[in-house]
């Protein structure tokens, strides 16, 4: 199916992130990244004072407790990373899909989507991204926690110190689920957005910079209203992009419907 549309082109307003998707994606991430950090904040400090308590070589007792925590929360994050990824994928796929199909109608056009092959790759692509970001989050924290008892053991700090520390690089780990939910909700729109836009036979959109973002790229904005080959993206930096794939990129597109004369 070609869409087209009487007399001159027409711009159709953008696809935007959804933003309870963005919601519910990053609560299921803060629920897991909470339990985590909480379960590590309980057992280092136990551990912690044990090996004051029994006058053990705390470097090595905490060593083994980080070690078992780090498998205990690499395989819970594993677990979870699937299931989570491919609700978000999903979700994300059907209000994209919602929001297209009432543009398109309030432009005169009804559309039924098919579930295309091209579509179900999208699909697919955003669970793998998803899920190797999902499980990247007890790692990096890990790495982060094991370099926090290091640097307290030798330095000779009470467990208050290392308690304040662990607060601190729980709060990150927050910080980085939030960041992985905003930027994943805006890249998975814009590929679904993609593949539907194509499926349609429309190839072209204009880009629209979000006007958002304590420090916008000046290239982002500069590249507003230009004409872009949706299969390629837009020629901005050097490259080829597309709307909202560059970290912190809030972007959008506006797909254009070409005309015909009467």
């Amino acid at each position: 199916m070609k869409l087209r549309t009487p007399g001159k082109s027409k711009t159709l307003p953008p696809v935007r992130p959804n933003v309870g998707v963005q919601v519910a994606y990053q609560r299921r991430l803060d629920a897991l990244v909470d339990q985590m950090n909480a379960s590590v904040a309980w057992w280092l400090g136990a551990a912690y004072s044990d090996a004051l308590a029994m006058d053990a070589t705390p470097a090595e007792m905490l060593g083994k407790v980080m070690r078992k925590l780090g498998k205990r929360w690499m395989r819970a994050f594993d677990d979870a990373a699937d299931k989570m990824a491919l609700a978000f994928a999903t979700e994300t796929q059907k209000n994209a899909d919602a929001t297209m199909r009432k543009l398109l109608k309030d432009a005169g056009f009804s559309v039924e989507f098919q579930q295309t092959k091209e579509m179900k790759n999208a699909i697919s692509s955003v669970v793998v991204e998803n899920v190797a970001l999902i499980r990247s989050i007890p790692s990096q924290q890990f790495t982060a926690i094991e370099g926090a008892v290091m640097r307290s053991v030798q330095a000779g700090r009470d467990l208050k110190t290392l308690r304040d520390e662990l607060i601190d690089l729980g709060a990150k780990s927050k910080k980085r689920a939030a960041l992985i939910a905003r930027d994943q909700n805006n890249k998975a729109t814009a590929v679904m957005n993609k593949e539907r836009c194509l499926s349609l036979g429309l190839t072209q959109a204009k880009w629209l910079h979000s006007k958002g973002g304590v420090h916008p790229r000046p290239s982002h904005v500069a590249a507003t209203g230009e004409v872009y080959d949706i299969a390629q993206g837009c020629y901005i930096d050097d490259e080829y992009i597309m709307p909202g794939e560059k970290i912190n990129c809030r972007c959008v597109s506006q797909t254009v419907i070409p005309g015909f004369e009467d």
